[in-house]
């Protein structure tokens, strides 16, 4: 008895028949779908949602950032006011931790909108949060530290300061990092873990030093008569100098010369000014003398 099948050939176009209509019903119904005004109208009004919550919480942002800023000036035309380093200190650190729960609450609602379930959402970045506290031991340390910073006034906002090989004014605190611009324009971004000792100089007021090398054949009373009358002159023009220079007398004695001690107090962070004019009117005082320096 013979038993006839089909031939390979026709079960493979067989085949190649399903697979077409499949893939013409599979298209037939992505066109439907993307065909229905449903589907669009769900997603302007998604969007629309998704736009209006960004743009409420920007606005939020910056009237929330303003109304600190306004409360810093307040606080400073109080006759009663704190330190007014530490309030703008204070008043950064505030708008920035404002700018995270903003962005925050924000995102939650963005997400809601996509009908997602934020219980278990929540409860995830909680674990991932205790994870991430134990595995980035850095972050924490730097949390911690600027904490300190901020709660001990060991430098604030407006502040000069040299941090290790940095040296600049204090733009910015964090609970992170901390912002310094040196003069030359440079923004050096220091994470507050790694700050191990800062020297601040903009606390107490600050000592200019002149040194001036004389001969040692030239008059020394005469020259410190001229230089006590000099700085005296430059007391009264500078308004840096808080107390009158002092003509300190000898320093050193050379096989040549002879370098007279100036010194100044003058306000935070301007030792370097005090000095280059000091010198500028010394020098100018002894030409006009007839005195040349060594």
């Amino acid at each position: 008895m013979l038993v006839f099948t089909n031939p390979p050939l026709i079960t493979e176009v067989k085949s190649i028949k399903e697979w077409e209509q499949s893939w013409e019903g599979l298209q037939q119904r992505f066109v439907t779908y993307i065909s229905n005004p449903e589907l669009w109208l769900g997603i302007l009004i998604i969007a629309l949602k998704i736009a209006l919550i960004y743009l409420v919480a920007r606005a939020i942002t910056k009237v929330a950032h303003r109304a600190v800023e306004k409360l810093i000036v307040a606080r400073d035309k109080n006759p009663l006011k704190l330190d007014t380093r530490r309030t703008k200190t204070i008043g950064k650190l505030v708008g920035n931790i404002l700018t995270y729960i903003v962005n925050f609450i924000m995102i939650l609602m963005i997400l809601g909108q996509f009908n997602i379930d934020l219980g278990p959402l929540l409860a995830g970045a909680g674990v991932v949060g205790l994870a991430i506290g134990f595995g980035a031991q850095s972050l924490v340390k730097d949390v911690i530290t600027g904490f300190f910073i901020i709660f001990e006034d060991q430098f604030a906002v407006g502040d000069v300061v040299q941090i290790g090989a940095f040296k600049g004014n204090v733009e910015e605190i964090g609970l992170r990092v901390t912002r310094i611009r040196s003069w030359t324009g440079e923004i050096h971004i220091i994470p507050n873990g790694t700050i191990a000792q800062v020297t601040n100089f903009s606390i107490h007021n600050a000592l200019a030093v002149i040194d001036v090398p004389i001969s040692q054949e030239a008059d020394i009373e005469k020259i410190r008569k001229l230089l006590e009358d000099t700085i005296k002159k430059g007391y009264e023009e500078n308004v840096d100098l808080v107390k009158e220079p002092q003509v300190l007398g000898i320093q050193n004695v050379s096989g040549s010369e002879i370098t007279l001690r100036v010194t100044a107090e003058c306000k935070p962070n301007t030792a370097s000014n005090v000095t280059r004019k000091l010198n500028e009117q010394i020098r100018k005082a002894l030409r006009e003398e007839g005195m040349e320096l060594p």
